[in-house]
């Protein structure tokens, strides 16, 4: 059973629920996967369907590259698991 994080929204106040084993296989598989990590470079949104768990909002921020949040969420991520992060900030692509 994954791991669940009740997390208050900063603006609207409304709490969601973040599965942090979810995000955590995301950011492995980018980190050990060359494949998985140019696929997401390409088109994030598809590749991450493959993780029908995650919601709208972790796969928002998981494309986006926000590693602010995935850490509010889950905690200081080492240089490997911030690896598609820093990948898909260095891409400048919004």
């Amino acid at each position: 059973m994954a791991k669940v994080f009740t997390v208050s929204k900063e603006k609207s106040g409304a709490e969601v629920e973040v599965r942090g084993e979810d995000l955590i296989a995301v950011l492995r598989r980018a980190a050990t996967d060359s494949g998985f990590l140019a696929r997401l470079a390409e088109n994030p949104h598809e590749v991450l369907k493959e993780y029908y768990s995650l919601t709208s909002e972790e796969v928002a921020v998981l494309a986006s590259g926000d590693i602010k949040k995935i850490e509010s969420w889950i905690g200081k991520l080492d240089d490997e698991m911030a690896t598609w992060l820093c990948c898909r900030l260095a891409q400048e692509k919004w």
